[in-house]
């Protein structure tokens, strides 16, 4: 029988960054299932193209990946999200794969980074053995992506756990969904005394949003509006899929598929 693990992400058109987090994710995967074959898709048809275009890279999307472990007679197969939230792209992984179903004779699917309670706590403790330690003065801001999507509440839980954690110096915010910069300044201001903040992503890879949105020149990036604020600001652009006990996460989802 041939087995196959698809790694899907939603992708990134910074070459660094890629190989820092999709690709660990990836190595880490493989690594995990040495009887099965790896392979990668992006569920971003704008990163796909852009790829191409720019790079000349190839990169399947959902569709292209799953035919083509069909035509090369792979009969068991994990698909594992590298994505943050059981939101749109991962609901758009599931419909994608939806017709193959009847193509293999095993088709499952890895959840998303946060999907249960466990994930939430494992998921801040890989987070605080990279995070600056709580400090009189100074707070970390963590900016999400956000959604219109409902799973967009995981923020507000994630914060949620890091606050049962003992770290309400953290802030986490969003770039399209909510919490937005407004709520940040102003928890940045209910927690008082704030003189230096630390912003970090809170994405699986550090790419567009992370240095522009959030640690960009122009005075639209939240690092400029926090600065313009009286705020002493220093960026971390580290990406969940460099911290290997994040990776670790989506390994035991991909684990915990493939032994259902």
């Amino acid at each position: 029988m041939k087995k196959a693990i698809l790694a899907v992400s939603f992708g990134t058109t910074f070459l660094d960054t890629l190989e820092k987090n999709i690709a660990a994710i990836e190595s880490d995967l493989a690594a995990a299932f040495p009887d099965r074959v790896l392979r990668r898709a992006f569920t971003s048809g704008m990163v796909i193209r852009r790829l191409k275009e720019q790079r000349g890279l190839d990169i399947d999307n959902v569709t292209q990946a799953l035919e083509r472990l069909r035509r090369e007679g792979f009969s068991d197969v994990v698909v594992q999200a590298t994505h943050v939230m059981n939101g749109d792209e991962y609901d758009k992984l599931r419909t994608l794969a939806a017709p193959f179903q009847s193509s293999f004779s095993r088709l499952v699917f890895g959840a998303p980074l946060l999907t249960s309670t466990r994930d939430y706590q494992e998921t801040v403790a890989a987070m605080l053995d990279r995070l600056p330690e709580k400090t009189p003065g100074q707070a970390v801001v963590l900016m999400g992506h956000g959604t219109a999507h409902h799973a967009n509440a995981v923020y507000a839980a994630l914060e949620y756990v890091f606050r049962d954690a003992g770290r309400g110096d953290i802030a986490i915010g969003t770039v399209e969904g909510y919490p937005e910069f407004g709520e940040i300044c102003r928890r940045l201001e209910e927690m008082g005394g704030i003189r230096r903040v630390v912003c970090m992503p809170l994405m699986v890879v550090a790419g567009d949003h992370a240095k522009n949105d959030l640690a960009g020149e122009e005075e639209d990036s939240w690092r400029s509006m926090l600065t313009a604020r009286g705020y002493a600001v220093s960026c971390i652009l580290e990406g969940l899929g460099e911290n290997p006990a994040v990776r670790a996460i989506f390994v035991r989802h991909a684990r915990e598929a493939a032994e259902a």
